[in-house]
């Protein structure tokens, strides 16, 4: 009984779920590891028996090598397993499947080397993953992949095998109508020395990264998939040298059109012909255009992103980006927080501490200068009076977020040099660093009592997002869909200082400078984004470090 009674104890999350019937699951922090250890390198029992779990994540566990028994019998109705950055393998003993309803599967980052029958996904007949739309397996060891996976899979829409040691795909994924809904493939950073022309089979690949593999051919039939819009294949060495120049810095469209008149072997000499006119065609265009100042020789092609991680840090970022992620991964700040400011209106170096509520001083974005105590004394006034007005319980904006304060002696806090508190999470920034419509270099700050691991996942998702509304701010210019007054107020991608110029394949990259973090005695604790960060972004966003 006392030896049950302490394995309760040590996993209040579970207790915690299954009283309040959660549909969702976070394990982290570094509790979790000896905890994990002390259960044999595997998930408690316990959880496979919340089966309302639709979204189940345990991450950052080096002691967790295998989920454990029970996994599929246990949660039958779950939608998301994250299970990332563990160290889970050689293999998935015993195999995950089947999960019925399961949509998004997360291996990366672990140390898996096979997935075979019994010891991988799940069972191939019937399908142990028949609504599975995207699996993540990137970051592992895998020497191959399995046979049956299109057989496990069927509906498969993404798969990412970036960063394993893959030499080919098995024949068996590219059959006809093998996988008809894979959209998305990327297997960059492998060992692949031969890509089949039975890949023109993937009817809906729209899609394809495998740079940096050993490829020494493009087949042709590449060109036959119907709905391909984006490729990458730098990092092969080729051996028709034409092709890897246009790899390098091409549109997507020009290299279709090179396989599909068949290279320098030629399909067909009249079709390669016209298409070598018609590139010489563009080719003079383009320097017209570039000697009259109206564009630039290469231009990417419309769905890759570029991030571009250097020593300094540009981009502003909309106001909804911040709340949609405070909702859904912060939890509503319940997990973690997040802020941004203005770069140029920071004081470095900055102290992160608490202190009593009396004795913060801050003044919060439009409002006068107070004390936390009273400023969140004020803000429990208005909520009151909100509810009054609104003739309802709940509030809205920041009063939402000030029962996370319930209870705590001292009040967390960042500390610019000049003394001044210039974020007061989970509240409220200071008006000192207030973003403008001037501002064009960002500092953002990601805040959580729940682990480093979780904030790094938000910062990673912050940086997509804003990566993304970049690129579609600067189409938006391009197309002369912002007048000069609107352009202005979106601010620029880059400072002037810089010289952050579109590169030569037409990208114009997101730049994100590293931050280091230390104690007080100047040891490091953790500097982001580092080497093992940014690598489980989608295979659209290319990440030059």
């Amino acid at each position: 009984m006392a030896a049950a009674a302490a394995v309760s104890e040590a996993w209040p999350e579970l207790e915690l779920a299954e009283r309040e019937r959660r549909r969702e699951l976070l394990l982290t922090g570094p509790g979790l590891e000896e905890r994990v250890k002390a259960a044999g390198g595997r998930l408690p029992p316990r959880l496979f028996t919340l089966p309302l779990l639709h979204y189940l994540e345990v991450s950052g566990c080096g002691s967790l090598r295998a989920p454990g028994p029970g996994l599929a019998q246990g949660l039958p109705q779950l939608h998301s397993l994250v299970l990332r950055r563990n160290a889970l393998g050689p293999g998935l003993s015993p195999e995950l499947g089947p999960l019925p309803a399961l949509r998004v599967l997360d291996l990366s980052g672990n140390a898996l080397e096979t997935l075979p029958p019994g010891e991988g996904l799940g069972p191939a007949d019937p399908p142990g993953l028949p609504q599975l739309q995207s699996l993540n397996l990137s970051g592992n060891r895998l020497r191959e992949l399995p046979a049956d996976l299109a057989r496990c899979a069927p509906r498969l829409q993404s798969l990412n095998l970036t960063g394993n040691c893959l030499d080919a795909f098995p024949p068996e994924l590219f059959r006809p109508g093998a996988l008809p809904l894979l959209s998305e493939l990327a297997a960059a950073d492998n060992c692949l020395r031969e890509l089949s022309p039975d890949i023109a089979h993937l009817a809906s690949l729209k899609t394809l990264d495998l740079s940096n593999n050993q490829l020494t051919e493009i087949p042709a039939e590449l060109a036959d998939c119907p709905k391909l819009k984006e490729i990458n294949f730098r990092g092969n060495r080729l051996r028709d040298k034409r092709l890897e120049k246009m790899v390098g810095g091409c549109q997507t469209k020009s290299i279709l059109e090179y396989l599909r008149a068949g290279g320098r072997g030629g399909r067909s000499k009249g079709r390669q012909e016209g298409s070598e006119k018609e590139d010489r065609k563009k080719r003079r265009e383009r320097k017209q255009r570039r000697e009259s100042g109206e564009g630039e020789e290469d231009v990417a092609d419309s769905a890759r992103l570029m991030l571009k991680v250097l020593h300094v840090s540009e981009n502003p970022t909309p106001l909804t980006v911040r709340t949609k992620l405070h909702d859904e991964l912060c939890e509503k700040r319940t997990a973690a927080t997040i802020a941004t400011h203005d770069l140029q209106a920071v004081r470095g170096p900055l102290l992160y501490a608490a202190r009593p509520p009396e004795d913060l001083k801050i003044v919060p974005l439009g409002r006068k200068e107070a004390k936390a105590k009273e400023l969140v004394r004020q803000l429990q006034l208005e909520a009151e009076e909100q509810r009054k007005q609104k003739k309802r319980q709940s509030v809205s904006g920041l009063h939402r977020y000030l029962h996370l304060l319930d209870g705590k002696e001292n009040y967390p806090c960042i500390v610019d040099a000049e003394g001044d508190v210039i974020s007061f999470p989970p509240i409220t920034n200071s008006e000192k660093t207030k973003i403008k419509k001037t501002t064009c270099n960002l500092f953002l700050e990601v805040t959580s009592a729940t682990s480093l691991q979780l904030c790094k996942d938000i910062m990673d998702n912050l940086i997509l997002r804003m990566a993304e509304l970049s690129k579609s701010t600067s189409e938006s210019k391009e197309e002369g869909m912002l007048s000069g007054t609107e352009a202005d107020a979106s601010c620029r991608l880059s400072d002037p200082n810089m010289n952050l110029s579109t590169g030569k394949d037409g990208q114009c990259p997101l730049v994100v400078e590293q931050v280091r973090v230390v104690d007080l005695e100047g040891s490091l604790k953790v500097v982001y984004p580092s080497k093992a960060d940014l690598i489980t972004l989608p295979p659209h966003v290319t990440v030059v470090r």
